[in-house]
C-alpha cells in the first residue's frame, strides 16, 4: 500500500498562470468543471458535476456529470450552424499523395454528416451500436466518426492498412453492426487495398456485419459483392438525398460511450479504451482553448492519423467542438514531396498551430538540417508547435524554437487520458516562449495530480525513519513511476470496452488511489514534469537504476545524429547494458567508430562510467510505428534473441530484418 501523501507541494512553476488553475482545480473540481460545462450545448444540464458513490459506480467510484445529456455531434457541427456560422470553414482537406483539396463549410458538413447518419440507420444502427471506422484521411473518415455520433452509435476507428489477423481482433470484440471504409489507403509509392484485408479478416472470425459501406477511391475501387453485404458509399448517399433522408442527433447520456479506440499496451493484446460523451465534451472544448489557444475559426493543422488518439482530439473533435477549422492532412513530412511539406500546409492555410510527433520533426531535421526549406514559406501565422507520440529530445526542441522562432510545446499523455496530462499551455505564451525547459513535457495541466512514485525501500539521505507502504511520493529530481492521484479529469477513460476488470487491474491495483500510467520520469524543482522511458525501459547496470531515456537525451545531443534509441539488452554479469542505435544527418562525414567512441566519452562525462555505455550501432532507420513511435520494446527483444511478435503498428517489418543482421548470435 501506499503512505499518506499530501497535496503536491511543488507550488513553484515556471507558468504562474497555469499553475493557479492547476490549484484551482485540484482543489474545487466541482466548480472549477462547472464553469467549462457551460460552454457545452447540454440537452439536460446535470445537477451534479463529480460525483463519488461505489454503491452507483464500479470502481474506482465516481463519474463526471453523470446526470448530464448531450449529442457530441450536436456540439461538433449543428450548434455552429444554428448560431449563423454554417459558412465558417469546418474542414480543410489536403492530399498531397493524390494532389486533392477541398474545403467543407460547417453547413455542408451538417448535410453530409445528416445524410450518411441517415444511411447508417437504414442499415439497422442505433444507440449503443458499434461501427468499426477503417478509412485513411479523407473527410469521410470524419463524416463516418460523427454520423455514428449522432445516432449515438460507438465508433471504433482503425488504422487503415491493419492487417486482418489484427482486425479481426477488434471485431471480434467490439461485433460492428457495420464497418465503414475506404476502398484503399495511398502512401507516395503504394496503394494499399483495404477491401481484401476486410474480407480476410470477418472471414477469420465468427462476426459477420450487417453490412459495410465502401467509399470508392478512383486510385484503385473495389470490386464490391452484395452476397456479403457490401454497398457503395457514394451510392447509398444517393439514395438516401433522393429520398431527402436526414437523421436528429440522438441524446445520449454524458456517460454513454461516444468511441471505442483499441490500444495494444504492454501485452500486445488490444485493449478497448472507451471514451464517453459528457466529460470528452467538456475536456477537449478547454484543451483546445487553454492548451491549444485556439479561437473560434482559427486553422489547426495536427499532423496525425484519424486511427490515434491524437486524431480523435485534435484533428476530429477538438477543433470542431471549438468552432475552429482542421486540416485533414493526407502525406507525410517528407517525400510528399520534400522535408518542407509542413511548412507549405502551414502557409498555404495561414494554420496557427502544429500538432505533431517529434519522430516527424527529427525526419524533416535529417533532410533538411540546416532548415533550408523553411524559408521558402511564409509561416508567420505559426504560434506554437506542439509534440507528442514520444520523447521531445531537447536538440530538436532547441533547434526548431530558434528556426521557427515559436515556442516547441513538448506535451506527454496517452490513449487511456484521451487529452494532455502535461504541457506548457499557449494561455502562458507570454511567460514561456523564452522559458520553455529543453528536455521536460511542461507542467502538470489543470485536472491532473501528477506524482512520481518510488519504492519505499530506497534509501534516501533525508530519509529520517521508515516508511510505511511499498511507494511514497518522489523527492524533486528523483526518478520514479508517473501516476496520478485520483480522480482523474472529465474525458479520461472510464473503462475499458467489456473488460472492467482488466482495467482495474491494468491501471489501479499497483498503486491504490492513483492512475499508473507506466510511464516512468521525474518532476523538477519547477514543477516541470520528465518523462524518462516506460517503466519498463528503467535498466539495471551492476545494481544501478538507470534511465535509458536519459541516455537517449544525451545521445540525440550529438551534432551529427538525427535520431537515436537506447534499449537495455541482457548481460550475464551486470544484469543488464545500454545498446545504442543512431540514425545519422544526410551528408556527416563522421566514421561509426567515431561516433561510437564520442557517445561513450559523453555518456561517461555526464551520466559516469556506471552507465557502461559502450556499444553503439549507426543504422539507416528504426522500427517505428506508423504513429511514429520507435518499437524499442521489439528491438529489446531482437538484442536479447527472446521471442517477440511482430507489432500490427509497424510501419515497415522490413527493418527488423536489419536489426537481426546486427546480432547474429542469440545472445549477447
Amino acid at each position: 500500500m501506499l503512505s499518506a501523501v499530501t497535496a503536491n507541494p511543488r507550488d513553484k512553476t515556471l507558468a504562474p498562470h497555469q499553475n493557479a488553475l492547476h490549484k484551482q482545480s485540484l482543489e474545487n473540481p466541482v466548480q472549477f468543471w462547472a464553469q467549462e460545462a457551460e460552454h457545452i450545448d447540454w440537452h439536460t444540464k446535470c445537477d451534479k458535476v463529480l460525483e463519488h458513490d461505489l454503491a452507483k459506480y464500479p470502481e474506482p467510484g465516481y463519474a463526471w456529470f453523470p446526470n448530464g445529456k448531450l449529442n457530441t455531434c450536436y456540439n461538433a457541427v449543428d450548434r455552429h450552424v444554428v448560431v449563423g456560422n454554417g459558412s465558417r470553414t469546418a474542414i480543410i482537406y489536403d492530399s498531397p499523395v493524390t494532389g486533392a483539396k477541398s474545403k467543407i463549410s460547417y453547413a455542408e458538413l451538417l448535410h453530409k454528416v445528416s445524410t450518411f447518419a441517415a444511411v447508417l440507420q437504414s442499415h439497422g444502427v442505433a444507440k449503443g451500436d458499434t461501427v468499426i471506422v477503417y478509412m485513411p484521411m479523407v473527410p469521410e473518415a470524419v463524416v463516418a466518426m460523427l454520423s455514428c455520433a449522432r445516432l449515438g452509435a460507438v465508433h471504433s476507428v482503425v488504422f487503415g492498412g491493419f492487417a486482418p489477423k489484427e482486425l479481426v481482433k477488434r471485431i471480434e470484440d467490439c461485433k460492428p453492426k457495420v464497418i465503414l471504409a475506404a476502398s484503399c489507403g495511398i502512401e507516395p509509392k503504394k496503394v494499399f487495398k483495404y477491401m481484401p484485408m476486410i474480407e480476410a479478416a470477418v472471414d477469420m472470425g465468427s462476426h459477420r456485419p450487417a453490412a459495410t459501406i465502401v467509399f470508392q477511391r478512383q486510385q484503385s475501387p473495389a470490386t464490391l459483392s452484395r452476397e456479403r453485404g457490401q454497398f457503395d458509399w457514394a451510392e447509398q448517399v444517393a439514395a438516401a438525398e433522393k429520398k431527402g433522408l436526414k437523421a436528429d442527433c440522438t441524446i445520449v447520456n454524458a456517460r454513454d460511450p461516444l468511441y471505442l479506440l483499441y490500444t495494444s499496451g504492454s501485452t500486445g493484446v488490444p485493449k478497448g479504451v472507451v471514451r464517453d460523451n459528457g466529460g470528452h465534451a467538456v475536456a477537449v472544448n478547454w484543451a483546445m482553448k487553454h492548451i491549444v489557444g485556439l479561437k473560434p475559426a482559427d486553422v489547426f493543422f495536427s499532423a496525425s492519423d484519424v486511427g490515434w488518439v491524437v486524431g480523435h482530439t485534435f484533428i476530429v473533435y477538438g477543433p470542431l467542438i471549438s468552432g475552429s477549422t482542421t486540416v485533414v492532412y493526407e502525406g507525410k513530412p517528407v517525400g510528399t514531396p520534400d522535408a518542407g511539406a509542413f511548412w507549405r500546409v502551414v502557409e498555404e492555410y495561414k494554420a496557427r498551430s502544429l500538432f505533431t510527433a517529434p519522430t516527424a520533426i527529427r525526419a524533416v531535421k535529417r533532410e533538411d538540417p540546416r532548415g533550408e526549406l523553411i524559408k521558402k514559406y511564409d509561416i508567420t501565422s505559426l504560434r506554437n508547435m506542439f509534440l507528442v507520440g514520444e520523447r521531445s529530445d531537447p536538440d530538436t526542441v532547441e533547434q526548431y524554437h530558434r528556426m521557427l522562432g515559436i515556442p516547441i510545446r513538448d506535451n506527454w499523455w496517452q490513449t487511456e487520458t484521451g487529452w494532455p496530462m502535461t504541457v506548457a499551455c499557449e494561455m502562458s505564451s507570454a511567460e514561456l516562449s523564452s522559458k520553455i525547459k529543453l528536455g521536460a513535457a511542461g507542467p502538470p495541466v489543470p485536472g491532473y495530480d501528477v506524482r512520481v512514485l518510488v519504492p519505499a525501500g530506497v534509501v534516501r539521505e533525508d530519509q529520517e525513519e521508515e516508511h510505511q507502504g511499498e511507494y511514497v511520493e518522489a523527492k524533486a529530481g528523483e526518478l520514479g513511476t508517473l501516476a496520478v492521484k485520483l480522480p482523474l479529469p472529465p474525458g479520461t477513460f472510464p473503462t475499458l470496452w467489456k473488460n472492467h476488470q482488466g482495467y482495474l487491474k491494468s491501471y489501479f491495483k499497483k498503486f491504490p488511489g492513483y492512475y499508473d500510467t507506466a510511464d516512468a520520469g521525474l518532476i523538477d524543482e519547477d514543477g516541470y514534469v520528465s518523462i524518462m522511458s516506460r517503466t519498463d525501459d528503467i535498466i539495471n547496470t551492476a545494481g544501478h537504476r538507470l534511465s535509458t531515456g536519459g541516455m537517449e537525451q544525451i545521445v540525440s545531443a550529438h551534432k551529427d545524429v538525427a535520431e537515436c534509441a537506447v534499449i537495455g539488452a541482457a548481460d550475464q554479469l551486470k544484469g543488464e547494458l545500454p545498446i545504442g542505435f543512431v540514425v545519422l544527418k544526410h551528408g556527416v562525414k563522421t566514421t561509426p567508430a567515431e561516433i561510437e567512441a564520442q557517445l561513450r566519452q559523453a555518456i561517461r562525462t555526464q551520466i559516469g562510467a556506471i552507465a557502461c555505455f559502450d556499444k553503439t550501432f549507426v543504422v539507416g532507420r528504426l522500427p517505428k510505428t506508423r504513429s511514429g513511435k520507435v518499437l524499442r520494446r521489439t528491438m529489446r527483444a531482437i538484442a536479447n534473441g527472446t521471442k517477440y511478435e511482430v507489432p500490427a503498428t509497424i510501419e515497415d517489418e522490413g527493418v527488423l530484418k536489419e536489426l537481426h543482421a546486427l546480432f547474429p548470435k542469440p545472445k549477447l
